[in-house]
């Protein structure tokens, strides 16, 4: 993982505008809006040293996606919180680079930040995404479910799960697992 080039910016706005990649969002991201997001997180990671990182895969995908740790936007009864999360390029799918950059910014997030809890949420029918919430140990329990507000109501995406990893639990937890 690493910060923006001017090199990123065009691959994101594409990752961005695939119906493939952004299945469990409302709709893709217009490229002007992908445009103006890219300059906002490249500069936010800049200033405050977390927030989306570039995953690049040495040797291959100059651009496989990003990663991020950031403070979730909106109120629920889990906020205020520090969320983690992943979107990756198709072809970076199924390879465990999700799960590795979640990995690696979750030791920053704990070791590093020294924050106390960070959370992953996603709509509850994103099963490769709770999947990779899984491997890397974090909980879930079906009280903390919720209707997420930044999605429209009624929308097949409403209802999000939320999972939860305590820097104990992290310190705690194996993490040699395979990805």
């Amino acid at each position: 993982m690493r910060g923006w080039t001017d090199d990123d910016v065009p691959p994101f706005v594409e990752m961005m505008g695939d119906p493939c990649v952004m299945e469990f969002y409302e709709d893709v991201t217009p490229r002007d809006e992908s445009l103006a997001l890219a300059a906002r997180v490249r500069e936010a990671l800049e200033h405050d040293g977390y927030g989306w990182f570039v995953v690049e895969v040495k040797g291959g995908l100059p651009f496989a996606g990003t990663a991020v740790l950031k403070a979730v936007r909106f109120e629920a009864h889990f906020t205020p919180a520090m969320e983690v999360g992943w979107i990756f390029t198709p072809e970076a799918w199924h390879q465990g680079f999700a799960t590795e950059a979640a990995r690696a910014l979750l030791d920053y997030a704990f070791e590093t930040l020294a924050w106390d809890e960070v959370v992953a949420m996603t709509a509850a029918v994103n099963m490769p995404s709770r999947r990779v919430m899984e491997r890397l140990g974090m909980t879930y329990d079906p009280k903390d479910d919720f209707d997420n507000p930044a999605v429209s109501k009624g929308h097949r995406l409403e209802r999000h799960v939320l999972y939860r990893m305590s820097s104990q639990g992290w310190r705690d937890s194996p993490r040699s697992q395979p990805l």
